[in-house]
C-alpha cells in the first residue's frame, strides 16, 4: 500500500492509481487469480515506471519554478536597489539645496539689515537737507525780500516765458518744413490736374430775362384781361414778372427746368406772334419733349466725357438736369464734370481706382437735380438716388460725406471733399453778392483785432489773405508764430470761405531820432 500512498502524494501518480484500481477490479473479476496476480504485478511495475517518470518531472519542474522565482527576486532586488539609490540621490540634491536656501536666507537677512541701516542714515540725511533747505530758503527770502510763493510765481513766469519762446520757434520751423513740403508736392498735383482740365466760367443766373421787340409786346402777353399770362404761368409753373423795365420781361421759378421751358415757350411765342392759350398748350408738349432729349443728351455726353460705363438711364437723366441749375453762379453739370476730372487726375497720382473717383466726382452733386422736390441735404438726397440704384458703397459714403454730413469710411470721400472745393474756388469758377463779401471781409478784420498785442490788420486779396500789424514789445517772434496759427484756427471754425486764407503777422521795430 506504500506504493499507492506514493501515488497519491503526487499529481502524476493520481491517474497512475486509478488506472491500478480499476484494473485489479477487472483482474478479479477475471476467470483464474493468477491471471489477475500477474496483471497486478505488470500493473505495479507499469505504476512504478510512470511514479519515477512522475517524480523527475516534478524535480525538473520545481527547478524550474525555483529558477524562475530566484530570477524574479534578482530582479526585485535590482529595482529595489536602483530605488533606493534614487531616493539617496534626491535626499543629497534635497540637502544641497537646503543648505544652499539656508545660505541665501542668511545672505538676506544680511542684506536686509545693511538696507535697515542705509535707510535709517538716508532719513537722517534726508533730515539734514530738509533743514538746510529750510534754511537757505529763509535766507534767500531776507536777502530778496520775497515770499516763498512770490519766489515760486517769479520762477514759473520766468520758465513760461522760456518754454512759450522754444515753442514758439520750434512750432515755426516745423510749420515752415510742413508748409513747403506740402506746398510742392500738392501745387505739383494741383497744377497738373487744373491742367488736364480746361472748363469754361460761368456767370450767376438767377432769373431768366427775355428780350422784347417792343413794349406794345407785352400787353400781347398779358393777353385780355391776362388770360395769356394766366394760361403761361398754369402750364409752366412759373412766376413772369412784368415791371416797367424796357423792352424786357422777366421769369422766376425755383425749379431750373420749369425756368427753362417758359424761357423757350416765350422766345417762340414772342417770334411767332400768336399768343393765346391754344398756341401755349400746342406749344409747350413740343418745348417739353425738347427740354426731355436735351437733358437726356446732357447726361449722356457728361458720362462719355468722364469716361464711365453701367450708368442707368434714369441717373443720366438726374445728370442731365443739372445742365440747367447753377449754384453761386456755377453750373453744376460743368462742376461735376470738372470735380470728376481732378478726383480721377488726382486719384491717378495716388495710385487710386481712377474710374471709381471719377464716377463720384460726377455724381457728388446729383441731389442738386431733385433738392427743390426732395426734403435733406444735396449730399443725402444724392446718396439715397445711388443707393436706389446700386451704385458701390464707396461712392455712395462719398457723396453723403462730401460736405462732412456723415464720416467718410474711405480715401474717396475726402477726396471728394477736396476737389469739390479745388473745382468751386479756383479763380472765376463763383461769384459771390457785394453785400457777401463785404461781410466776409468785416467778419475776417475783426477776428484778427480780437487778439491781445494787435495794432491794425487789412483784409487784402479779395479777402484771400489778411496782414496782421503786431506791437513789438507785446508780441516777440516766436509768440508771432503762435498768433498766426491762432488765427488761422479761429478763421477756420468761424469763416465760410472758399480756397484758403493766409494770414501774415507783421513785426516791426524802429529807433527814431532827431538830428538838431
Amino acid at each position: 500500500m506504500n506504493w499507492i500512498y506514493a501515488l497519491s502524494g503526487l499529481g502524476a501518480g493520481i491517474a497512475v492509481t486509478v488506472v491500478i484500481y480499476f484494473v485489479f477490479l477487472k483482474v478479479v473479476g477475471s476467470k483464474s487469480l493468477n491471471v489477475a496476480a500477474k496483471r497486478v504485478e505488470d500493473a505495479e511495475r507499469e505504476a512504478e515506471r510512470y511514479l519515477r517518470e512522475a517524480r523527475v518531472t516534478a524535480k525538473s519542474d520545481v527547478l524550474k519554478i525555483k529558477e524562475e522565482f530566484e530570477n524574479e527576486m534578482k530582479e526585485r532586488r535590482r529595482e529595489i536597489q536602483s530605488s533606493e539609490k534614487r531616493l539617496t540621490q534626491k535626499e543629497e540634491n534635497l540637502d544641497r539645496k537646503m543648505d544652499s536656501y539656508e545660505a541665501k536666507m542668511k545672505f538676506v537677512e544680511k542684506k536686509d539689515h545693511e538696507a535697515d541701516l542705509l535707510r535709517e542714515k538716508l532719513e537722517k540725511k534726508e533730515e539734514e537737507l530738509k533743514n538746510a533747505i529750510a534754511r537757505q530758503v529763509t535766507e534767500l527770502e531776507r536777502i530778496t525780500e520775497l515770499d516763498h510763493e512770490s519766489a515760486k510765481n517769479l520762477l514759473l513766469e520766468k520758465l513760461r516765458g522760456e518754454v512759450e519762446n522754444e515753442c514758439g520757434l520750434l512750432v515755426r520751423d516745423i510749420v515752415e518744413e510742413s508748409r513747403q513740403k506740402a506746398e510742392r508736392e500738392s501745387q505739383q498735383l494741383i497744377v497738373e490736374a487744373i491742367q488736364r482740365y480746361a472748363g469754361d466760367c460761368t456767370y450767376e443766373r438767377t432769373t431768366a430775362t427775355i428780350p422784347l421787340p417792343g413794349d406794345e409786346m407785352k400787353g400781347r402777353i398779358i393777353g385780355r384781361e391776362g388770360r395769356n399770362i394766366r394760361a403761361l404761368e398754369a402750364v409752366t409753373g412759373v412766376s413772369i414778372l412784368i415791371d416797367d423795365t424796357p423792352e424786357a420781361v422777366v421769369i422766376s421759378c425755383f425749379d431750373p427746368i420749369r425756368k427753362e421751358v417758359a424761357r423757350r415757350l416765350l422766345e417762340k411765342l414772342i417770334a411767332d406772334g400768336r399768343i393765346h392759350p391754344t398756341r401755349i398748350e400746342e406749344l409747350i408738349k413740343k418745348i417739353r419733349k425738347e427740354i426731355d432729349e436735351e437733358v437726356f443728351e446732357a447726361g449722356e455726353k457728361a458720362v462719355l466725357d468722364t469716361g464711365l460705363q453701367g450708368v442707368p438711364k434714369q441717373l443720366i437723366s438726374l445728370l442731365g438736369r443739372l445742365k440747367f441749375r447753377f449754384s453761386f453762379s456755377q453750373n453744376v453739370l460743368m462742376h461735376s464734370i470738372e470735380t470728376a476730372s481732378f478726383m480721377g487726375t488726382i486719384a491717378a497720382e495716388l495710385g487710386l481706382d481712377e474710374r471709381k473717383a471719377r464716377r463720384i466726382g460726377l455724381f457728388h452733386d446729383i441731389g442738386k437735380a431733385v433738392d427743390h422736390e426732395v426734403e435733406g441735404t444735396h449730399a443725402s438726397i444724392g446718396a439715397d438716388i445711388l443707393r436706389k440704384y446700386g451704385e458701390n458703397k464707396d461712392v455712395i459714403n462719398a457723396v453723403a460725406a462730401h460736405h462732412e454730413e456723415v464720416e467718410g469710411t474711405s480715401v474717396y470721400a475726402f477726396l471728394a471733399n477736396a476737389c469739390d472745393a479745388l473745382s468751386a474756388s479756383r479763380p472765376g469758377a463763383r461769384s459771390e453778392t457785394t453785400e457777401l463779401y463785404l461781410k466776409r471781409l468785416e467778419q475776417l478784420e475783426s477776428i484778427a483785432n480780437d487778439f491781445e498785442g494787435v495794432e491794425s490788420c487789412f483784409a487784402l486779396q479779395a479777402g484771400r489773405e489778411v496782414r496782421v500789424v503786431v506791437q513789438p514789445e507785446k508780441i516777440s517772434e516766436a509768440k508771432a508764430q503762435l498768433l498766426s496759427r491762432d488765427i488761422c484756427n479761429r478763421i477756420e471754425k468761424e469763416m465760410n470761405y472758399p480756397g484758403q486764407i493766409k494770414v501774415t503777422i507783421i513785426r516791426e521795430t524802429r529807433a527814431v531820432e532827431y538830428a538838431k
